[in-house]
């Protein structure tokens, strides 16, 4: 049974997990699905009510009916890298690759129809709210009038990007910053807005959850700082343990999500007190391994190749619940 990663080439936090799986005899297959059609071929017959099909990479040939679980990592746009790319190569490069893929019976970290949900912010607090993290107060708008009176209300707020940063190198791009209620909120009428009320933090903690998994680590924050990824605080990351009831909480999200893994951020303020602030569902964990020796690779690697657990429903369907 075959581990299949769909990741581009220059992922080198998926390098990591290639190298434990090669450790362990693994078999397992790496496509890019930009690469098709090109570099890989894809074939799948549907006969007596399933495909029949295999995948092709550079002369690696895998079974469909092979496949032990699927980790969609940082995958490129279906057939980007074609001899003729068009927007309607992509979608039928995407319909075919993912309809097949997801009519394979496998597991999936992440499953796309739960990552595509998971990407969302608005539906994030939601849920990270139920599952009973401490969330700050956070407003979405296009509305000038509403963005002043938020920060009037809460005087220190975050502006920041919902979706992230974008893709390659944009002429203008939103950076996570702090502003006040003197500010011009005029432009807010131009796209959506996200403000958040700030926490002055004493560190940012990243969780990392695989399966049943925890790893977390902290960096202190320095006075006023915003923005944990970016800048060098003079600080480095450090394992410290998960607190039970941020054990729960994070179980709890996942299993509502239907997510094998997620990256947490919080903001730690000076009472101790986790403040959740997003989950990304297919966040970057290479820096944090490197920095605290974590073993996040290996449980990876772990999850990937292990037969399916009948009571694992994190690579599936999210478990319903009043209120999501």
């Amino acid at each position: 049974m075959t581990v299949l990663i769909l990741t581009s080439e220059e992922d080198v936090t998926a390098d990591m997990v290639v190298a434990q799986l090669h450790a362990t005899g693994t078999p397992m297959m790496r496509l890019d699905p930009a690469d098709l059609p090109g570099k890989a071929v894809l074939s799948a017959e549907y006969t007596h009510g399933g495909f029949d099909g295999r995948l092709s990479v550079n002369g690696h040939v895998v079974s469909l009916g092979g496949l032990r679980s699927v980790w969609v990592r940082r995958p490129g746009e279906p057939a980007a890298h074609a001899a003729h790319p068009s927007p309607w190569l992509t979608a039928e490069t995407r319909q075919a690759l993912f309809g097949v893929l997801h009519s394979a019976s496998t597991r999936w970290m992440n499953h796309p129809r739960n990552a595509d949900q998971a990407r969302l912010k608005p539906w994030q607090l939601r849920v990270a709210h139920l599952s009973g993290f401490a969330v700050p107060p956070t407003v979405f708008t296009t509305s000038p009038r509403l963005a002043q009176q938020f920060a009037e209300e809460h005087r220190d707020v975050v502006v920041k990007s919902a979706s992230g940063p974008p893709p390659g190198d944009p002429a203008l791009a939103l950076p996570t910053t702090l502003i006040g209620p003197d500010a011009d909120f005029s432009d807010v009428a131009a796209g959506p807005a996200l403000l958040q009320r700030y926490i002055p933090k004493r560190a940012d903690i990243r969780l990392t959850c695989v399966g049943a998994r925890l790893f977390a680590a902290r960096k202190t924050a320095e006075p006023g700082q915003v923005d944990g990824r970016y800048g060098d605080t003079g600080h480095s990351w450090q394992g410290i343990p998960v607190p039970e009831r941020i054990g729960r909480s994070v179980h709890d999200y996942v299993d509502r999500a239907g997510l094998a893994y997620a990256a947490f951020d919080f903001a730690e303020d000076e009472d101790g007190h986790w403040w959740f602030l997003e989950c990304n569902q297919g966040g970057q964990f290479g820096f944090v391994e490197l920095e605290t020796g974590q073993p996040i690779s290996e449980a990876v690697a772990l999850w990937l190749s292990r037969r399916e657990d009948v009571g694992d429903r994190r690579c599936h369907r999210p478990r319903r619940r009043s209120g999501v």
